[in-house]
C-alpha cells in the first residue's frame, strides 16, 4: 500500500501566527502517527516562516517516525528573522545533524511561496551529484522533486537518487476542471520511466481527498500531503482525516 506522509508545515504556520508553542508540531506528529499515518514530512525554509530548524531537530529525536525533510540543498545559513528563534544553519548542515530516513531535494528559491517546479537535471545535475553522494554517505534515502517529464526522470538515476517525487500540481488542476485523463497519462508515463530506471516513486503537491483516489500510478510508494490534510483535520478531526486519506490511498493502485 502507498505510504501516507503528513506534512506539518501548516501546523507550524498556525503556531507562528501567535509566536507561541502551540500547536506543537511534535505533538501533532504523534497524533497523526497514532491515527495510522506512516511518516512525517517537513520543508524548512531559510526564513523559517513555518517549520523551523529546531522543530526538525526535535522531530528527528523522537524516534519511531519515518521522517522526510524537504528543501533546497544549496540553501545556506541565515540568521533568524527575530529574537527567540534559532538561526537556520543551512540545509545540508541541518541534514547532517538529523540524518533523517529520507531527504527530498527541491529546487526552491529562498523567497518562493511554495514549491512550483522540479529539477532540470540537464542544468543542475553536476551540482546535485556530490550532494546526493554526501546524503547517501549519511545514510539518507534521496528523492528528487521532479516534473512528470520522462526524459528528465531518466537522468535522475545516474545521480544516485533512490526515488523521485512527482510534482502533482498539474494533475490537481486538471482534476479540479474535471478533465484529468491526459494529465494522468503524463504522470503514468513518467512513473513508468522511473520504474525502468529502478527509481522509487513518490508524489506530492495539491493532492487531496477528491483527486487522490483517481491518481492511479503503479508502484506509488509514498504521498506527502500537508495543506489539504490540515484543512481536513480541522473539518473532520485528526484521526478521522487520517482514516479518510488512508481509504483514498487504497484506491490509488486500482485502475
Amino acid at each position: 500500500m502507498t505510504q501516507l506522509s503528513i506534512n506539518l508545515n501548516k501546523i507550524a504556520l498556525i503556531r507562528n501566527a501567535r509566536d507561541t508553542e502551540h500547536p506543537d508540531p511534535c505533538e501533532f506528529a504523534t497524533s497523526v502517527m497514532q491515527a495510522g499515518a506512516h511518516g512525517i514530512t517537513v520543508h524548512p525554509r531559510p526564513d523559517q516562516r513555518h517549520i523551523r530548524a529546531e522543530d526538525c531537530v526535535r522531530l528527528g529525536a523522537m524516534g519511531g517516525i519515518e521522517l522526510n525533510i524537504e528543501g533546497n540543498p544549496f540553501a545556506s545559513a541565515q540568521s533568524a528573522p527575530r529574537a527567540g528563534i534559532g538561526d537556520y544553519p543551512g540545509f545540508l548542515a541541518l541534514i547532517e545533524r538529523i540524518r533523517p530516513e529520507q531527504v527530498t531535494l527541491v529546487p526552491d528559491s529562498n523567497d518562493q511561496l511554495t514549491s512550483d517546479h522540479g529539477f532540470d537535471i540537464t542544468r543542475d545535475g553536476d551540482r546535485l551529484l556530490p550532494v546526493v553522494e554526501q546524503l547517501k554517505d549519511w545514510g539518507c534515502r534521496v528523492s528528487l522533486f521532479m516534473d512528470p517529464e520522462p526524459t528528465q526522470i531518466g537522468l535522475a538515476r545516474a545521480l544516485g537518487a533512490d526515488r523521485v517525487e512527482l510534482y502533482t500540481e498539474t494533475y490537481a488542476i486538471a482534476h479540479a476542471r474535471g478533465d484529468f485523463r491526459s494529465s494522468l497519462t503524463q504522470f503514468q508515463e513518467a512513473a513508468a520511466e522511473a520504474a525502468l530506471n529502478d527509481l522509487g516513486i513518490n508524489a506530492g503537491h495539491d493532492l487531496n481527498l477528491s483527486n487522490l483516489p483517481d491518481f492511479h500510478i503503479d508502484a506509488l510508494l509514498e504521498v506527502s500531503i500537508g495543506h489539504a490534510f490540515t484543512i481536513d483535520a480541522l473539518r473532520y478531526g485528526v484521526t478521522d482525516a487520517v482514516g479518510r486519506y488512508l481509504q483514498a490511498l487504497d484506491a490509488v493502485g486500482r485502475p
